[in-house]
């Protein structure tokens, strides 16, 4: 997966670098994209490549160019590098490195488990109970 998804502005947004969308980095960078990520990855980056990260990579998750030019204007801009930075590394990074697919929670763990009996457990404080009592029905 190429797609990043963080919370920026006022909800969690999804942010992707697509093909096209490198292009247009590219150009409003004036660097290509393996340029560009070795610059942001050492710490050498302008102001303009983390808004232009932001605003295209918004662009590329499906939010219209309008929105995207609003929410990095309100929450891009005039901002601390450590609030920005880090978003902007993560949406080149998923591009560069790819992010893992999200796994649905499957019924039982690797050891048989009931997950359901374990989040239940969990949830009420029992954890230790139910591993105990997990333990005892196995002989371990």
């Amino acid at each position: 997966m190429i797609s990043h998804t963080s919370y920026f502005g006022d909800g969690e947004k999804t942010f992707t670098l697509t093909d096209t969308i490198i292009e247009e980095l590219q150009h409003k960078t004036g660097l290509g994209i393996g340029a560009l990520f070795l610059r942001m990855s050492s710490s050498q980056f302008r102001v303009a490549d983390i808004v232009e990260v932001i605003r295209l990579g918004l662009i590329g998750g499906g939010t219209s160019p309008q929105d995207a030019q609003r929410l990095v204007d309100a929450y891009a801009k005039d901002r601390p590098f450590d609030e920005t930075f880090p978003l902007a590394l993560d949406v080149l990074d998923a591009r560069w490195n790819g992010k893992p697919e999200p796994v649905a929670p499957s019924d039982d763990d690797a050891f048989g488990f009931p997950q359901d009996e374990l989040r239940r457990a969990a949830a009420t404080g029992d954890l230790s109970a139910a591993i105990s009592e997990s333990l005892e029905e196995t002989g371990l």
